[in-house]
């Protein structure tokens, strides 16, 4: 569309000259002091991506290339802080589904497998605040990210990164902290030209809990209540303990377990209710890493199972995302994981690389879904961040066969 590239164009310029106006300044990540008290930080951030999808009993494979970029400026002054930011996605290779009907001329979907990124622009964010001793208060368009984005997150992998319009306030007592959200809408990752760029709603979430002696305590409380999309609508009660056991050096046990209840919310038009269950074990030492684990989205007889719609769910239950949404005979996920960190080689920073194994069956009825195997490999290269990842799922009971593939150069100041 003509008026969306033209923006693009606009903006693409725009955090070019920001970039090449004070990279001195943009890298040391400090921000521009303008009077006593008052700071301005230019954003800044990019990130070029391929994505291959490889589905060959439907014949859809995909082939995407695009490039978002990020562009704005936070003000604070005293505590006061304005933030205002576009972002926008352009899609140079587009021989894929982007989720959008009728997009490229097609009168249905389009004849690919689907990559959640369609081009895109669109103010991210847009929000005031004030920061004080004990706590913090934004009001406006915002990122949202609580402990893992399990719940509640900014979907961060896509192109487009979901925000909320929302009031929130934070504030910490000793070793107690607090988190309280009102959101009235829900601005989703599919962009400004799709059916579900956003869904609006009455959203409560509420956080709050203990960290002391390297144990992190917490309780939640989130209450989703969609004016469309009832079959979300859902209120959802749990705990999470996490934290480290040192061993000597640098070996360490991490461990984390998590639960919760969901039921019915709302104009939500099924009765049900489901059980959450998370437990992770892991080991690590000078740089290597085993971790294991039980992931459990429960299911109410097969009726309705427990699901999680503002999560960053890309990161749970295999990247290739055959899971996003919980069947409704629910979801146990078995997974292992080794990792490993080999620091600075040569002109690769930070090279660290991950290989990770899921089993994934129903909550009820005895079903094998599949099994998939995901890695990946990244490092840093003269600032500019590199990722190598892959994910090759393999169908029994659910889905089909999938094999994903991305490549992608990112930078942010």
């Amino acid at each position: 569309m003509k008026t969306a590239y033209s923006t693009f164009v606009t903006l693409a310029a725009g955090t070019a000259a920001l970039a090449l106006s004070a990279p001195a300044l943009a890298k040391s990540g400090a921000p521009v002091t303008v009077a006593d008290g008052v700071t301005i930080d230019p954003i800044i951030d990019g990130m070029l991506r391929y994505e291959h999808v490889d589905q060959d009993d439907l014949g859809r494979d995909a082939d995407a290339l695009t490039l978002r970029l990020r562009g704005g400026v936070e003000v604070k002054a005293h505590g006061f802080s304005a933030l205002a930011e576009a972002e926008s996605t352009l899609a140079i290779l587009d021989n894929y589904n982007d989720t959008i009907p009728g997009n490229n001329g097609y009168l249905g979907a389009e004849p690919y497998s689907v990559v959640a990124d369609p081009q895109n622009v669109e103010v991210n964010r847009l929000q005031v605040g004030y920061s004080g001793k004990i706590g913090s208060i934004t009001v406006g368009r915002q990122r949202i990210i609580h402990d893992d984005a399990r719940f509640v997150g900014n979907v961060g992998w896509r192109q487009n990164e979901q925000t909320f319009d929302a009031v929130r306030a934070q504030g910490t007592l000793g070793p107690v902290i607090l988190d309280a959200t009102y959101s009235l809408s829900q601005r989703s990752i599919f962009g400004a030209d799709s059916p579900n760029k956003y869904w609006d709603g009455d959203f409560v979430l509420l956080d709050g809990g203990v960290k002391v002696k390297g144990i992190a305590l917490k309780g939640f409380a989130y209450l989703l209540d969609y004016d469309e999309r009832l079959a979300m609508s859902s209120q959802t009660y749990g705990a999470i303990a996490a934290g480290a056991i040192p061993l000597g050096g640098t070996a360490k046990i991490d461990i984390k377990l998590r639960y919760a209840r969901q039921s019915d919310y709302g104009a939500n038009p099924i009765n049900y209710a489901a059980d959450y269950y998370d437990a992770e074990l892991g080991v690590s030492v000078a740089g290597f890493g085993l971790k294991g684990g039980y992931e459990e989205l429960g299911s109410d007889d097969g009726l309705a199972a427990f699901q999680t719609p503002m999560a960053t769910a890309h990161a749970f239950n295999g990247w290739a995302d055959l899971f996003l949404t919980t069947p409704s005979t629910g979801l146990r996920d078995y997974f292992g994981a080794v990792s490993a960190g080999f620091g600075d080689v040569g002109p690769l920073k930070g090279l660290k690389g991950m290989v990770v194994y899921h089993q994934f069956d129903s909550d009820v009825g005895g079903i094998d879904y599949g099994h998939e195997w995901d890695a990946n490999l990244g490092f840093k290269v003269a600032g500019y961040g590199v990722l190598f990842k892959y994910a090759n799922y393999t169908a029994d009971s659910f889905g089909t066969d999938t094999e994903k593939f991305w490549v992608q150069f990112g930078f942010s100041f």
